[in-house]
């Protein structure tokens, strides 16, 4: 890999050269970043998994560039075109946009207006307008007036002529990086509807008519309008800029007052309008969409990471719940490693004799499974079912799960493998009871995307998408650690070094031998090389193995320094592990060498004091409001507990239980200014939020979190977010367009106005 990679990516990062170098090295090997950044701190200089994951995504977008570079010279060489000044440029091309423009005026074209006039002998009557010497151009043209070639008059010689100087001026490298500027910093985008699309694009109405700058459109704002005109219900385009670049182009070009400096001027004109300005909103366009995806993206992987992340259960025998009205509640008990052991239908809120039948039934589900909680889908009929349960009087937790993607792994592969003998509603309960045990475990089945706590992700670029989404389920995964005998395959599959077909191989060689005793005997599983032990071993768990090492993260290449250590103090490793008295005595720089330093040694210690620690915080049990079930119970002023179900720019969603999410705007989450809503607050945070404001026939609730909630409401039909400050003191900034979403989110997000 090219040296000069890891110079410059050293410089982005504001690290050593060497710790970038010694990264690229290790990905090179097939290292992978989880493996990296916990295995090899010594080696990187304790990079942290973001920064190893940038090294990695910058030197392959560097490669890229690099074989762009090395595909332009052998095209230009072969052209017979180039030359050491022009090789030179493009060597030093430093983005794609750069190298493209100096390539452009070599690039082989389909037939244009300047080729075609080139065609008929009039670049030499271009060249000399360009001289723009007082002379008069129509006597120049009437020179190059042949029948034969088409070039009827004079007239028609300089316009052939101005479209080959328009080609110039369109493929001149430093007059479009020039204007590339004025696009991406000054341009304006404007969206107008479709005549006639008024109606039929009315969740566009907010842009039917809208402009605003380019350089500081938040991303939802671009998506929606981007989509808009996908669907043929807006036009898009990019203005303010026009006089400001044929300003430009008059300077760079027109070098006289004169008649032939006419002609150029005229050029240079027609350059803009039908070439320049055409390509650089093309491009303009899609960079603005690609920052635009980036900032989706991101939000999108930082909600997600908090859904995976949510805490645990853990072993606990669970009966789960999918209610239903007309269908029923399907009930599921699980075991305490989330084994499924029985199913049945309830129907609770049909009252009379189902009631009284159901009342029985779950109470004795409860004492033959010995159940230690309930689990109550979030969907429809979840608060009747769940003040049904807790009319019970049974003393153990229940708690709310959020079933957000149940429906697409009960019907999904996944799904009809693990119970080929169940119908989808069974498989949907037995996934929400999971969900409470080990959510991590059980939403790694199903599709990132269809979790529902990203924005527009069905516009963004979805390769970007995928790799950022599975860099978060291989990190939260790697984080928590995996428990090798009970793991799914899809759990196994994220492991750092495994992927599918290992992950496989694992589970049938555990069916097939039984659990397994040690990590020494994952070496034993086929297609397992040495590479892929070593970047998985120290992610997989094996509690019931006789070294105790095997439970924790230490890394099997590290176990002869741990029984060094035990030897020196004159004990077991287990009594090392158990005893921080003795553990206390130890001078963790004896053991330092050329290949361990005081991090891995520090990452040891605190292993042995917590072995296999879970980095996921202690679960809580959460109530909703008793007696708040649907919209029509709610009140201004209310104070409810709630649990934000998702994240975005403009704000957070939160659920209080009425089976429609309320809205805290980003201006009401904090008495204090808050710019970005992600550095506030959390997917999954449970959080005391006040109503606001109700609308029973757009199903909207506002929220606010701030200490003082008697903001003044706006008259019904404006938006009160016109009349809000915006957390510092300063008026709130006109109402911008609502974000437009689809799918899942749509019903929740459409409706709401910043």
């Amino acid at each position: 890999m090219n040296p000069q990679y890891a110079i410059s990516i050293a410089q982005e990062l504001n690290v050593k050269v060497l710790q970038v170098a010694n990264t690229l090295a290790l990905l090179a090997e097939g290292a992978t970043v989880p493996f990296i950044s916990r295995y090899r701190k010594e080696v990187t200089g304790s990079l942290d998994e973001v920064a190893v994951a940038h090294i990695r995504d910058r030197a392959e977008q560097m490669l890229e560039l690099d074989r762009r570079r090395e595909a332009i010279l052998i095209s230009l060489k072969e052209l017979g075109k180039l030359t050491p000044e022009l090789e030179k440029a493009v060597n030093q091309a430093g983005t794609m946009a750069v190298l493209e423009d100096i390539y452009l005026p070599y690039r082989p074209k389909r037939k244009t207006r300047a080729s075609v006039a080139k065609e008929k002998g009039l670049e030499p009557l271009a060249l000399e307008l360009l001289k723009q010497e007082n002379s008069d151009p129509l006597v120049m043209a009437q020179a190059f007036v042949n029948a034969e070639k088409q070039v009827a008059t004079a007239e028609d010689a300089l316009a052939g002529a101005r479209d080959i100087i328009a080609e110039m001026i369109n493929e001149n490298a430093e007059v479009r990086g020039k204007l590339r500027g004025f696009f991406t910093q000054d341009s304006k985008i404007s969206s107008k509807v479709i005549k006639g699309k008024e109606v039929e694009g009315a969740k566009y109405k907010d842009y039917f008519d809208w402009e605003e700058p380019l350089a500081p459109i938040p991303s939802h704002r671009l998506l929606a309008m981007l989509r808009g005109r996908n669907e043929d219900f807006l036009t898009f385009k990019l203005v303010g800029i026009e006089e400001k670049s044929l300003n430009l182009l008059r300077s760079h070009f027109v070098k006289a007052q004169n008649a032939a400096a006419s002609q150029v001027e005229l050029a240079a004109e027609d350059a803009f309008k039908r070439l320049l300005q055409v390509s650089l909103e093309v491009e303009t366009t899609v960079a603005a969409k690609k920052k635009a995806d980036e900032q989706a993206i991101t939000v999108f992987a930082q909600n997600l990471r908090e859904l995976l992340l949510a805490s645990p259960l853990g072993h606990k025998r669970v009966l789960a719940m999918d209610p239903g009205f007309r269908t029923g509640c399907k009930i599921v008990a699980l075991d305490a490693q989330g084994k499924f052991l029985f199913n049945h239908t309830i129907f609770p809120t049909f009252g009379g004799a189902q009631l009284e039948r159901a009342t029985v039934e779950v109470k004795v589900l409860c004492e033959k499974y010995e159940i230690e909680a309930i689990a109550i889908g979030n969907g429809t009929a979840s608060r009747e079912t769940e003040e049904f349960v807790r009319s019970l009087g049974l003393s153990i937790p229940v708690v709310m799960v959020n079933e957000s993607g149940a429906s697409i792994y009960s019907a999904s592969d996944v799904a009809r493998e693990e119970f080929p003998d169940q119908d989808v509603t069974v498989r949907g309960a037995i996934s929400i009871g999971r969900r409470l045990l080990d959510p991590l475990a059980e939403l790694v089945k199903i599709d990132p995307k269809s979790i529902g706590v990203g924005q527009y992700q069905h516009d963004v670029n979805q390769r970007a998408l995928k790799q950022s989404l599975d860099d978060v389920v291989i990190s939260c995964v790697n984080a928590v650690g995996v428990d090798v005998n009970t793991a799914s395959k899809q759990l196994l599959t994220y492991v750092s070094g495994l992927g599918e077909k290992l992950a496989l191989s694992m589970v049938e060689y555990r069916n097939q031998n039984g659990p397994f005793s040690s990590r020494e005997g994952l070496k034993k599983v086929p297609k397992l090389g040495s590479k892929a032990f070593e970047q998985a071993a120290g992610f997989l768990r094996i509690p019931q193995s006789g070294n105790p090492l095997d439970a924790s993260a230490v890394h099997p290449e590290r176990y002869e320094l741990v029984e060094t250590m035990a030897h020196d103090l004159g004990c077991t490793v287990k009594d090392l592990m158990a005893d921080k008295g003795l553990r206390d005595k130890l001078d963790l720089k004896k053991y330092v060498s050329e290949s361990i330093g005081l991090p891995t040694l520090t990452d040891i210690m605190q292993e042995l004091d917590k072995p296999g620690r879970d980095p996921r915080r202690q679960f809580e049990v959460f109530s909703f409001a008793p007696g708040i079930h649907e919209l029509e119970d709610l009140q201004p002023g209310m104070s409810l507990s709630g649990i934000v179900t998702n994240v975005t720019n403009f704000g957070a969603f939160v659920d209080i239980g009425v089976h429609q999410d309320g809205l805290v705007h980003v201006s009401e989450l904090s008495d204090t200014f808050i710019k970005d809503p992600n550095d506030f607050i959390k997917v999954q945070q449970k959080v005391q939020v006040k109503v606001l404001e109700i609308d029973l026939q757009r199903r909207r609730i506002a929220l606010t979190m701030k200490s003082d909630a008697t903001t003044p409401r706006a008259p019904r039909g404006s938006s009160s977010s016109d009349i809000r400050n915006s957390g510092n003191g300063r008026p709130a900034p006109a109402r911008k367009p609502e974000p437009v979403y689809q799918h899942e989110w749509q019903r929740k997000l459409a409706s709401y106005k910043k």
